[in-house]
C-alpha cells in the first residue's frame, strides 16, 4: 500500500501523519511531500511528536514534484490549499482523500499557548489517520 501525504509546506501536519503511518503499520510505504516546500519540519512539530514518541528530528520538506510519475493506492491531502493544489499531482493515483487540519504554524501567542495547538492538531491528526487505517487499509493488508 503505498501513501503519499500532501500539505503545503511538508513542515508540520503532513510529516506528523506520514510518521504516524509509518509507526501503526510497516507494512504501509508511506511518504509526504509540499507544493511549497518549507526550509525545515518545524521545531515544534518536532517537539510534540517527540512526546507521543515519534521521532522527527531528521526529517526534511519534499517537494511533491520528487513524487510525479510514481504510482500510490492513496494521496491524502491535510490542507486547504494542497487539496485545491491537488489535481496538479499528474502521478498515477488510485484514489485521493482530502482530510483537513487546522495550519498549527499560523498559532499566535507565547510558545506555550503554540504548543498548545500543535499538540491538538497532532492528536486530531492520530485520531483520524487511526480510523482511516481501522476503517480501509489495517484489514486489507
Amino acid at each position: 500500500m503505498r501513501i503519499l501525504v500532501l500539505c503545503t509546506g511538508n513542515s508540520a501536519r503532513s510529516q506528523m501523519a506520514e510518521a504516524f503511518l509509518r509507526s501503526l503499520d510497516p507494512r504501509l510505504e508511506v511518504y509526504s511531500a509540499g507544493t511549497e516546500p518549507a526550509e525545515q519540519v518545524n521545531p515544534h512539530a518536532v517537539a510534540v511528536m517527540e512526546e507521543a514518541g515519534i521521532d522527527l528530528g531528521n526529517r526534511r520538506p519534499k517537494s511533491v514534484d520528487g513524487f510525479l510519475g510514481k504510482a500510490f493506492d492513496t494521496v491524502i491531502t491535510v490542507c486547504a490549499g494542497a487539496d485545491r493544489d491537488c489535481p496538479a499531482f499528474r502521478g498515477p493515483v488510485s484514489r485521493r482523500v482530502h482530510l483537513g487540519f487546522d495550519d498549527p504554524a499560523r498559532a499566535r501567542g507565547s510558545d506555550s499557548e503554540v504548543r498548545a495547538v500543535f499538540r491538538r492538531v497532532r492528536d486530531e491528526i492520530f485520531t483520524r489517520f487511526r480510523q482511516l487505517y481501522d476503517e480501509e487499509w489495517k484489514g486489507a493488508l
